[in-house]
Parts: C-alpha cells; sequence; structure tokens
C-alpha cells in the first residue's frame, strides 16, 4: 500500500501571500531569500484606481502590482524555470496536484480565500488571488504552507478543490505553479537594479492618470467629491471600501510601503550604499501616512469622527502620500541612472 506524500517544506510566516510564497518556494529549491527581497525584485509596490472595475459594486484601490506579477518576474529570474497551469476540468486539477507531490514537489496554488475553512469565518471574503503552497497529503486533507499562518494547516479535499475553483473576480480557475529548474545562485544585484526600474516606471511613467502616483492624486481629488457628489451615507462606503482595500487585502496600502522600504534596506547593506538607506526611511514615512489617512477614514465610517476628520483633510493626507512616494521613486530613478 502506498504511502501519503509528504516531505519537508520551509513554512516561513509571511506578510503578503505571494511574495511570501515565491520566497519559500525560492528557499526551498536553495536560494535563500527573503520576502522583501522577492517583493522587490518582483516589483511588487504599485497603486491603482480603478473606477470601471468594480470589487463589491465598488470601484478598485489597488497598492500593489496584479495578482500573479511577482511570481511571473520570478520565473523571468536567469536559470529559473516554472511550470504554470490552469484547469477546466476540477478532477484533472486535482488529480496533477497529486501527481506533482507524488514526485515531492511543493506545488503553489491561486485560491478563494471564502472556501479555506482554516481562515477564522470573520476573516474569509471573496478575495480569489491568495496564493499558498501544498507539499503533502494525509488521507483526504493536504498539508498547506499558507505563507499568512504561523504554521502549516490541514485542508479536506473537497474545500481546496472548490477554492481553487472559486468563481468571480480573478477566478483561479485550478491555477497552480511550480519550479522545475533553479540554479545555484541568482545575480541579486542586477535583480534590485531592474526591480527598482520597473516599478519607478511603473509609479512615475504611466500615461494613465488612474495608475501610480497620478492615480494616488486622482484618489484624492475623487474623496472630496463623494460627499456632494454621492451622498453622504454612500461616500462613507466608499471611504470605508478604500480603507478595507488598503489595511485587509494583503498587507494593505501602507504595509506594502513598508515592505518595499525592508527590500530597499536589504539593498542597501547587501549594495553598501547609504542612498537606498535614505530611500527606504522616506518610504517608510509614506508608509505612516497612509495609516494615519486609515485611521481618520476608521474614525469617520464608525462615526467617532474627531472634529478635524473631514473629507477634506483625508483628502489632503492622501495629497501628502503623492508627494512623499513621488519624491522617494524620483531619487530612485535617479539613483539608478548613477548606477548603471
Amino acid at each position: 500500500m502506498q504511502s501519503d506524500p509528504v516531505f519537508e517544506f520551509p513554512h516561513r510566516q509571511s506578510a503578503h501571500c505571494e511574495s511570501g510564497v515565491a520566497a519559500n518556494l525560492l528557499h526551498h529549491n536553495g536560494i535563500n531569500i527573503s520576502e522583501a527581497m522577492a517583493f522587490g525584485i518582483g516589483g511588487g509596490i504599485f497603486f491603482g484606481y480603478l473606477p470601471f472595475v468594480r470589487i463589491n459594486g465598488l470601484p478598485l484601490v489597488t497598492y500593489r502590482a496584479a495578482a500573479g506579477h511577482i511570481l511571473k518576474q520570478v520565473a523571468r529570474i536567469p536559470g529559473i524555470n516554472m511550470k504554470q497551469k490552469k484547469y477546466r476540468d476540477k478532477n484533472q486539477a486535482m488529480a496533477e496536484l497529486d501527481a506533482a507531490l507524488e514526485a515531492s514537489i511543493p506545488v503553489g496554488l491561486q485560491t478563494g480565500v471564502f472556501w479555506l475553512p482554516y481562515f477564522p469565518k470573520a476573516l474569509r471574503f471573496h478575495f480569489n488571488a491568495h496564493n499558498l503552497v501544498v507539499y503533502g497529503k494525509q488521507g483526504d486533507e493536504y498539508l498547506i504552507s499558507d505563507p499568512v499562518f504561523p504554521e502549516p494547516v490541514l485542508c479536506p479535499a473537497g474545500d481546496l478543490a472548490r477554492a481553487r475553483f472559486a468563481s468571480g473576480a480573478l477566478a483561479p480557475k485550478g491555477k497552480m505553479y511550480y519550479l522545475t529548474r533553479v540554479p545555484e545562485k541568482i545575480n541579486t544585484d542586477t535583480l534590485i537594479y531592474q526591480g527598482i526600474t520597473s516599478v519607478c516606471k511603473m509609479m512615475l511613467g504611466s500615461p494613465f492618470p488612474l495608475i501610480g502616483v497620478k492615480g494616488i492624486r486622482f484618489l484624492a481629488k475623487r474623496l472630496t467629491q463623494w460627499p456632494s457628489r454621492l451622498g453622504r451615507k454612500r461616500a462613507d462606503l466608499h471611504l470605508g471600501h478604500v480603507v478595507r482595500m488598503q489595511e485587509e487585502i494583503g498587507t494593505g496600502g501602507g504595509g506594502f510601503r513598508f515592505m518595499y522600504s525592508a527590500f530597499l534596506q536589504e539593498s542597501a547593506i547587501k549594495l553598501q550604499d547609504q542612498y537606498l538607506r535614505d530611500c527606504a526611511s522616506s518610504l517608510t514615512e509614506a508608509g505612516d501616512t497612509w495609516r494615519a489617512f486609515a485611521a481618520m477614514a476608521a474614525r469617520v465610517c464608525k462615526d467617532r469622527a474627531r472634529p478635524d476628520d473631514t473629507y477634506p483633510a483625508m483628502a489632503e493626507r492622501i495629497m501628502e502620500c503623492a508627494q512623499r512616494e513621488e519624491r522617494v521613486f524620483t531619487n530612485l530613478q535617479q539613483w539608478v541612472k548613477q548606477s548603471s
């Protein structure tokens, strides 16, 4: 009788699922890389206010790159091959997951959080771009390294299948991925430059007014108009949505800024560059400003507003975020030019 496939996998809790999975898969294959470094070289930081894309009927506000972007950038690292596949048939998807586990291959999955029973009920919501790693099976349960949890967890096969084929926005369609080739080492220095270059281009050079620093300013201007255009009740609904997207999806807006700051700090040590340390400190200040806005907005939404918690004041905080981030990424852009 064949035993259930179980093998060692280095579970490390992370702040964000995709960068955590990327770092843990690389670490399993001998590339010792931090989550912050994976986030940075993967170009994970971003901003977009997209009113034509709706989440629960409200405009999409995103503080990170599109789902899958970090993994896509990791897959492009010279010497790395990553197999990725989506499915129409649920049985085939689960069978191919089992086959990979039989070959002692840890498998990354894109899933819908709502259908993962090990999440506390209060934290289950319809978000279909949650990444995790499956590294074994015991009977009818899968061993899962979910990077947002402190320890590995178990998930029944039926629930995992349902999570892999959750419907709605960003439907995972059974997506699974795993590394098939990894070099003995990677040129982190080059990847740092490339990662910073791509992020600066997106945050500063996008022609679209809804993306990057322009998008942050666009959101600030829109926010001042919400009470008169939408009425106070619906304005508060939109405001609560912005805060929810900032603070509850992944590490949130400020959290992503803190993570990218950690990437810059780690890069500064590796490259022995004080300029990057200064940029990291400035981005941390931007993250603090995002959090200050979130605190004001939360008080407004909970009817606990202070006299100075007004829509114009909140818009001013967001404008301050835009100014701080524009300064940081302009400085980083200059650093890349001077260093190349």
